[in-house]
């Protein structure tokens, strides 16, 4: 009985983690050879969220924040997401890394 107890909770904890996730307002951006669809996106202040990154072109692709401090690579055809913590009101640039001479995105937080 005792096993049975520790095997569930080991169990809660590997998925409480995944549905907190779940349940986050969750926002898409494409990566497709340097260029970010949208430019702009759009976030409530003071409340967590999440980014789901999908990087659609030929070539690797990173989502960088420095104000952020994120950093994720995408190989090509890779979907994944980042996490961020709640914002102030304002605006937070982004870029990829590997196509520093293309404009950067942002998140406006309001």
């Amino acid at each position: 009985m005792k096993r049975l107890r520790i095997a569930w909770l080991i169990l809660a904890g590997a998925v409480v983690p995944v549905t907190a996730y779940a349940q986050l307002p969750s926002f898409e951006l494409i990566l497709r050879d340097g260029h970010f669809t949208p430019a702009l996106l759009e976030v409530p202040a003071g409340q967590r969220f999440k980014i789901v990154l999908k990087n659609l072109g030929q070539g690797p692709a990173e989502f960088e924040s420095t104000p952020l401090r994120v950093e994720k690579v995408l190989s090509p055809g890779v979907t994944t997401f980042v996490v961020i913590h709640p914002l102030r009101p304002g605006h937070y640039p982004f870029f990829d890394e590997f196509n520093p001479q293309l404009p950067e995105g942002g998140i406006l937080a309001k």
